[in-house]
This record gives structure tokens, sequence and C-alpha cells, in this order.
């Protein structure tokens, strides 16, 4: 949490740990998060429903995925930490639902990151923050819905969401540490 964020302002988050049976040193997190492909991303949840990388205009590299978890969520991920074993991308995303006409941006932050359990295994953590915005306060007030109504939903779907995916992700990293994609 950056100091212009504080736990008022957070919607949920989920951390899933997972493991990898392959060596710290054979993985590479931001390589991985660029370069998973929009059928990799698919197979990791089925709540998944596209994600490609791309290039903001300013050089930052940036995933966008789109999925539903509770709401559809458009998610323009740009790097913020993009290290071999930590990755953080921090995304205003589009929070569409439920009906297709209600539109609200939240902020998602995804930290992904891996330590050594021993020579040969690796712990990876999937690390999930959904943030208000004001027109995401705004939209609940429309709505008749509490902060902390929204948290208790948002907490469940999320939750429910990082469980599925993480292990599936450790999965398509382990499988490419073992083939030494990043070697």
């Amino acid at each position: 949490m950056n100091s212009t964020q504080s736990s008022d302002d957070l919607i949920a988050m989920s951390v899933v740990e997972a493991t990898i049976h392959a060596p710290v040193e054979s993985i590479d997190l931001t390589e991985w998060v660029f370069s998973l492909t929009d059928a990799e991303y698919q197979t990791c949840s089925k709540a998944h429903i596209a994600g490609g990388a791309t290039f903001r205009i300013d050089g930052k590299r940036m995933s966008i995925n789109v999925e539903n978890v509770g709401n559809l969520l458009i998610q323009h991920y740009v790097e913020d930490i993009a290290e071999r074993a930590h990755c953080r991308l921090v995304s205003m995303s589009d929070s569409i639902g439920p009906a297709i006409d209600e539109r609200t941006k939240v902020i998602v932050v995804w930290d992904l990151s891996v330590q050594a359990l021993d020579a040969k295994t690796t712990r990876f953590t999937n690390h999930i923050e959904v943030r208000i915005t004001p027109d995401y306060l705004e939209m609940l007030e429309k709505r008749g819905i509490t902060l902390e109504q929204a948290r208790v939903v948002a907490r469940k779907a999320l939750n429910a969401h990082n469980a599925e995916e993480a292990p599936l992700y450790a999965n398509n990293i382990e499988r490419k540490a073992i083939a030494e994609r990043w070697s």
C-alpha cells in the first residue's frame, strides 16, 4: 500500500499461495505476465475471457485482461515493479454490471511474488487488491448499496476467483520454468 492508500479505500483483498516445483532462479514473473497468451490466460480460470499485452505511450508495459469476477472487469495493468521474483501491476479498471449500462471504475493491484522454499521448490504468492474510486462510491450511492455490503460481496467473489486462478498460474509458471523459458 502506498502513502495515498489506506484500509478505508480497500474494497477487497485476496492472497493465495501455491507451490511451484522449480527453483526460484528459473522463474521470471514479469516476463511471464507480459508473455502470457490469450489462450493460456483463459485456461487459468473459467472467469477469464481475454488477455494480452501491449505498451503505453510512455513505453511501460501493460497487460490487458477481461474477466468476470462478480462484475465484468476490463483491466489495464501497468507495470509498477518489474523484477524476476516480484511483479506488481496497477490498473484503473472498468467494472461493468450487473446491468450492461452500469459502468464504474475501480483500482486493482495485482502483486505476484516468488520465494525459494528450498533449492528445487518455490512459493508463489498471488495478491490482489481492489480499491475504491469516487466513481465507485457514486455508483453505490445511486444503487442504494453501502460500501460494507459491497465489500462483503466483492470479498467473496475475489477469494473464490483467486483460489481458482493462483494454483493454475503456478502450474503455468512451473511448466515454463522447467522448460527453461527464462534461462
